[in-house]
């Protein structure tokens, strides 16, 4: 797969790469919409119920004062959100690997035709000297 993105980066023109760079970021905001509102609502949903964005450590509670105002905010480490993003590369990394196999059985590389017969080498034309020197 990396030799056939390679090529098709190495052998295509500007407007190649602008519709690829522009595709790119259509295709991330689709799979990203995927992810997180299909995907992880069914993944969180045979998980028994979670919802992986909101999973987190909580390092320091909020503390809260008496008329219900945020005095300290929440200090957590949000691993959710990471499992929502690592679910989120590889489902782009897949497409994306469809979407360059595809594109690479379509643009299929013109067969070279054969090279002519070069005709006899040097070695051979001195092996027929040779004979022929022996004849005599």
């Amino acid at each position: 797969m990396l030799k056939e993105f390679r090529d098709f980066i190495m052998t295509g023109n500007v407007i190649d790469l602008a519709v690829a760079v522009i595709l790119a970021g259509a295709v991330g905001l689709v799979v990203n919409g995927f992810v997180s509102d299909i995907m992880m609502p069914i993944v969180g949903h045979y998980a028994g119920g979670v919802d992986f964005a909101d999973m987190k450590y909580v390092l320091s509670e909020a503390v809260v004062a008496a008329d219900g105002t945020v005095e300290k905010p929440e200090n957590a480490v949000m691993y959710g959100k990471w499992v929502n993003a690592i679910i989120n590369l590889i489902i782009v990394g897949f497409v994306l690997f469809m979407i360059v196999k595809a594109y690479a059985k379509v643009r299929k590389k013109k067969e070279e035709a054969p090279a002519p017969d070069p005709g006899p080498s040097e070695k051979d034309i001195l092996m027929e000297i040779r004979d022929e020197l022996r004849k005599k």
